[in-house]
């Protein structure tokens, strides 16, 4: 019997103590503020409106959150649009693009496909006889075979005039690394002569630079006279039309091409020089007869 008074009354108790669910928890009661760690997990109950307005913690600082909306986000340099850019600028992007455009245009013996396709093996030609190891070669050949010294003062000269050229346009292209209008495979001369990138023309730098040293240095009939300038032109022109080069690349290269002229007739070497050079790269001492 006293057990069983004992569980009865004990159930009593459990009855009589309330119960502290939430669910059953008054309304009255102020909510605590969650922290800022919490909010993320756990989904804060829905406040009344005039609790709505005001904040958890008034000694809070908001004035970074004002900064934020005030101040806008900065684009970076390469987001945004110029809008007034400069005359010299648009002038520029314009011949640019009608370089470009016009050299596509003359590109006609750049495939065997191409309209001109037919004749391109001879503007290959063409372009070959103005190409830098064809002239070093045949500078050399003379040389050996020449037997006076004005002739090897001559040719010794234009041999040192051809590695200048050769020299220079090669630090210039490997300075600017501009791209033909075709995507075209430099060859194996190409490679021998540094002859990769597209701007300035190395042949059209070569043959007038090569034409203005013969057509100084040699007594040339004006027939022939024309036909060496011509020659130069049609050589700078031949890789134009191989898709090599652009208009600007031939243009550049021919006014490179004068200016190695008048820097080689500036320093001139005169015929004891060329005798002693001669003497050295023949690996023979004794003086020229």
């Amino acid at each position: 019997m006293h057990r069983h008074t004992c569980r009865s009354g004990s159930r009593q108790n459990l009855h009589a103590i309330p119960c502290y669910r939430p669910e059953f928890m008054s309304l009255n009661q102020p909510l605590r503020c969650v922290n800022s760690e919490t909010r993320g997990t756990a989904r804060r109950p829905a406040q009344p409106k005039h609790q709505a307005s005001q904040p958890c913690d008034p000694q809070e600082p908001t004035d970074s959150a004002n900064k934020d909306r005030k101040e806008p986000a900065k684009l970076p340099d390469e987001d945004c649009i110029q809008l007034n850019p400069s005359f010299k600028g648009i002038a520029m992007s314009s011949l640019l693009a009608i370089d470009i455009c016009l050299s596509k245009r003359l590109g006609v013996c750049a495939y065997t496909s191409s309209s001109w396709g037919s004749v391109r093996s001879m503007i290959t030609l063409l372009a070959l006889t103005g190409h830098g190891i064809t002239w070093i070669f045949g500078t050399i050949v003379c040389l050996t075979r020449s037997n006076t010294l004005a002739g090897q003062e001559v040719l010794v000269n234009l041999l040192l005039a051809l590695l200048l050229d050769i020299m220079t346009v090669a630090g210039v292209q490997k300075l600017i690394k501009r791209k033909g209008p075709w995507e075209m495979t430099p060859g194996f001369l190409d490679y021998c002569a540094m002859d990769v990138y597209s701007f300035p023309a190395a042949h059209a730098s070569r043959a007038a630079m090569v034409s203005k040293f013969l057509l100084s240095h040699l007594v040339l009939a004006v027939p022939l006279r024309i036909l060496l300038v011509l020659w130069a032109f049609l050589v700078g022109m031949s890789r134009v039309l191989l898709g090599r080069h652009h208009l600007t690349d031939m243009a550049c290269g021919f006014a490179l091409g004068l200016l190695h002229f008048s820097l080689v007739e500036t320093v001139w070497l005169s015929s004891s020089t060329c005798q002693t050079l001669i003497s050295i790269g023949t690996l023979s001492w004794s003086p020229f007869y």
